[in-house]
């Protein structure tokens, strides 16, 4: 039965596996741009060594063994080796050419002589940023011994620079060698040059204060944390962050932005700063760096003031923290250990004003440290039986009604997994006769979803006692969420969803979170969902489905099939009459290496786990 070594099978209940291959004539149907359907709409330090080669930018060097191994752990390694070569370029290419000029700020990544890694930002007029040819950046500032990076900008040292129109969300970033370092500026030979995402980048419009060029206050330096520097990293949604890697003989400088919501920064007990890395490019510039050199340098600028508070030390890359899975958009953590703190009151005549509702969209998709708090509490009863009130309810075919669960102590929902099941306690019966039941519903919502909704097939005693007494108001007892069946998120295969009946119930909150991250991370595998009923009368969810599938890209189809076809319309209501086999799944699927998911009555389960394997003989 274990023909295929590259198929995997996966049931409720089981973390076991087999796999699968087919051939492909279904006509897709979508429509529209991406968007998960709401609820509510269903209802030791190293010196500092100049770098002075300047080397070629060829496939066999774009990437270095730190940001490989971080590639490696998400396995996209391969597609990078090719995706680099295409986007890293040894010069500025036109479009960068004509957009360095036009800034008012350039974020600047450096590293003195004792090691120490700053990030800085640096000011001028349109203008003062220069391309006199496409392998040069020229700088028109002056230097400053108030800023820490100023020990850094020497002829023949690796640099990083990140330009950034924060009213635009474009950026672009270059790194390479300060050349001709002067008085009045510097130039930078460009070593790599590439483009970059507008994600998280909350929208800002700036004006200048007082003349870019003047006396700069004193800074303020210190190896700890005030109450005005944790009040302003408290507050960013914003900062940067430099780092640097040596590379044989030569080093690498670079410089990023990092974003999220207000206080996605956190402030350890110990004075460290702990980060959650959201989706992004999957370079792993900055983590990579960080993984060889152990040293990281951020820059908080306060936008309304403009002060700069900036910060080098010891950095490190979390990549097992439990905390990942609490912090919502979260992919790994990384965390800096402070060892000089300098805060330069009135740094920058540069203000920046936020746009009324410039918020970023990826940013709104993340969650907090306060839920990470909230989780952490909540995690700790999870085997207690917690109230919970039905909150709404939704009649989803003839045979099936779906419940919406608010707890009534108004805490905190523990997040659930996409696939996992629900224990629940109801009391049943009357007075002497009254008795507790306890049944697994499956949660038929996306983590993202914000809520917990079970949808019940009317079939057994528990199942109509719920039809019959589960109104708004009506009290449930719950446990927290539990069970292995989901989606396998390190697997790169294509998924295929084999669903009948009430079996339909994890693969729709599989899909509303693989259409939410569709949208946070702009990738999703390949899926397909096979969808056997009876008949159209007795189908939950063809609205819900119909907005998910309109929602969603070339990832998804979806079969729909129908065994009693009265009353239906072929290629409006269903998509084959009949009864699911593995045949059918055969002539539908491209010849891939496929994860398989079922879930359905046991009899077609036995099925289908008996058969599927057999479909590439």
């Amino acid at each position: 039965m274990w023909t295929c070594p590259a198929t995997r099978i996966f049931v409720p209940g089981s973390t076991g596996s087999k796999g699968c291959r087919a051939s492909s004539r279904l006509r897709k149907r979508r429509s529209g741009s991406e968007r998960v359907p709401a609820m509510a709409d269903v209802v030791d330090r190293p010196q500092a060594a100049p770098a002075e080669t300047i080397t070629p930018v060829d496939a066999s060097s774009i990437w270095h063994p730190g940001e490989i191994a971080l590639q490696e752990t998400v396995g996209v390694r391969r597609v990078m080796e090719r995706q680099g070569a295409q986007v890293i370029r040894d010069h500025l290419i036109d479009q960068h050419r004509l957009f360095f000029p036009l800034l008012p700020a350039i974020v600047i990544g450096a590293v003195d002589q004792n090691g120490d890694v700053w990030a800085t930002v640096r000011e001028g007029q349109e203008g003062f940023l220069s391309v006199p040819d496409s392998k040069t950046l020229a700088l028109d500032v002056t230097a400053d011994d108030q800023d820490p990076a100023e020990a850094g900008l020497l002829d023949g040292c690796a640099v990083g620079l990140l330009g950034i129109q924060l009213g635009t969300r474009r950026r672009n970033r270059l790194n390479g060698i300060v050349r001709d370092r002067g008085v009045s500026g510097f130039s930078v030979s460009v070593r790599e040059s590439y483009g970059n995402c507008p994600q998280y980048i909350q929208l800002r419009n700036y004006a200048f204060a007082t003349t870019p060029i003047g006396v700069k206050p004193s800074r303020q330096e210190t190896n700890s944390l005030s109450e005005v520097h944790r009040a302003l990293i408290s507050a960013s949604d914003t900062f940067f962050v430099a780092s640097y890697v040596d590379r044989g003989d030569c080093r690498q400088g670079d410089v990023s932005h990092r974003g999220g919501k207000p206080g996605f920064v956190r402030i350890d007990r110990d004075g460290s700063l702990t980060v959650p890395d959201f989706a992004g490019n999957l370079y792993f510039n900055t983590l990579g760096n960080i993984l060889l050199s152990g040293r990281a340098g951020l820059c908080f600028p306060d936008f309304e003031s403009g002060a700069l508070l900036q910060i080098t030390g010891r950095a490190e890359v979390l990549l097992d923290s439990p905390e990942v899975a609490l912090f919502q958009g979260a992919e790994r953590l990384w965390r800096v250990y402070p060892e000089r703190v300098i805060y330069r009151p009135g740094a920058l005549a540069l203000r920046w004003m936020k746009v009324e509702g410039g918020e970023s969209p990826n940013s709104l998709m993340t969650g907090s440290w306060d839920d990470v708090r909230d989780q952490t509490e909540a995690g700790q009863h999870a085997a207690s039986w917690r109230r919970f009130r039905v909150s709404h309810r939704v009649q989803e075919s003839a045979t099936v009604s779906s419940f919406f669960l608010q707890p009534v102590d108004g805490g905190t929902l523990l997040r659930h997994h996409a696939g996992q099941y629900l224990p629940i306690r109801v009391q049943m019966g009357d007075g002497d006769d009254r008795a507790s039941a306890i049944r697994n519903y499956t949660i038929c919502a996306a983590p993202s979803d914000g809520c917990y909704r079970i949808s019940v097939k009317r079939e057994g005693s528990v199942s109509s006692f719920l039809h019959d007494r589960g109104d708004v108001g009506a009290i449930i007892e719950a446990r927290a969420p539990a069970g292995e069946f989901g989606l396998q998120q390190e697997s790169s295969k294509p998924s295929v969803l084999v669903a009948a009946g009430i079996g339909i119930t994890p693969m729709i909150a599989m899909l509303r979170h693989r259409l939410f991250e569709r949208q946070r991370t702009r990738r999703a595998a390949r899926t397909w969902l096979f969808y056997s009923s009876r008949s159209l009368q007795e189908r939950p969810f063809d609205a819900e489905l119909g907005a998910i599938l309109a929602n969603a890209g070339d990832w998804l189809q979806v079969v729909r099939l129908l065994s009693d076809s009265r009353d239906a319309v072929e290629g409006k209501d269903y998509d084959i009459k009949g009864r699911l086999t593995a045949a059918t799944i055969k002539d539908i699927l491209p010849s891939l290496a496929c994860d398989f998911y079922l879930c359905g009555p046991s009899g077609f389960m036995q099925d289908m786990y008996a058969h599927i394997p057999q479909v590439n003989r």
